[in-house]
């Protein structure tokens, strides 16, 4: 069973930086794309990064600039480098694996808090 295990949220001032982890257990396959999400209170749950398995990466254009994305195949590990972190970045961050194909496969994690406050 595939679970993923988040990690490095926390409360940071307007400016800050913090570095989330997600590590995955389970069959997740080579071929995957592996990202983050969140959900600031009172919306719906936002794409803020992605990554293939080959490297290539998509940002929300709010986080452009600012975060960074990087995976460890080897460790089954995603990272998010977030920079110059602001108060709307406040969410509750979850971790996602995608698998593609015909019926595609979606896991989550159960989230990090991330809370931007002065």
């Amino acid at each position: 069973q595939v679970q993923l295990v988040e990690s490095g949220g926390g409360l940071v001032q307007p400016g800050g930086s913090l570095r989330l982890s997600c590590a995955a257990s389970g069959n997740i396959f080579s071929v995957n794309t592996m990202g983050w999400y969140r959900q600031p209170p009172g919306k719906e749950r936002e794409l803020v990064a992605r990554i293939t398995s080959g490297g290539s990466t998509n940002y929300a254009r709010s986080v452009k600039g600012r975060f960074t994305i990087d995976r460890d195949n080897a460790k089954n590990t995603v990272y998010l480098q977030m920079n110059s972190l602001k108060p709307e970045d406040t969410a509750v961050f979850y971790c996602n694996v995608h698998i593609p194909g015909v019926v595609p496969l979606d896991y989550w994690g159960q989230g990090t808090q991330v809370t931007v406050s002065s």
